[in-house]
């Protein structure tokens, strides 16, 4: 395994250490509809809502890039295509919140800044 992937892999997985400590349930990771992917799904059941979350992971040496950039109008259409798959699927009466992870650093010292609700799926007109 790239040792990118070795730390994506570790950040995904100190993410979901972070949701579980905070109470919620993580209910998939990785979970895939055709080529989209959803991080993890997460739910949150003081609120019955479930959370998309998408993580990103930088190393220290990478500290001066914004994940937030890689978080582009494609990536989010995405996410939104993946989670109404999700909820289809499994046929879910809940709302769904966005949010983002990002992990800086190496394990098992990672920096973790939880956006919640950090974007909201875009509304399409009608024509």
């Amino acid at each position: 395994m790239a040792i990118h992937n070795k730390l994506g892999k570790e950040g995904e997985q100190a993410a979901c250490d972070f949701l579980i400590a905070k109470g919620y349930t993580v209910r998939e990771t990785n979970w895939r509809m055709g080529h989209l992917e959803i991080d993890i799904v997460a739910h949150e059941p003081a609120a019955n809502r479930l959370h998309v979350v998408e993580v990103k992971t930088r190393s220290r040496a990478d500290a001066h890039f914004d994940p937030m950039q890689s978080i582009n109008q494609k990536k989010i259409r995405n996410l939104v295509s993946a989670a109404n798959g999700y909820i289809r699927f499994y046929r879910l009466p809940m709302t769904v919140q966005f949010d983002v992870m990002i992990l800086f650093g190496t394990p098992p010292d990672f920096q973790i800044h939880f956006i919640p609700n950090a974007f909201r799926p875009p509304l399409r007109s009608i024509r």
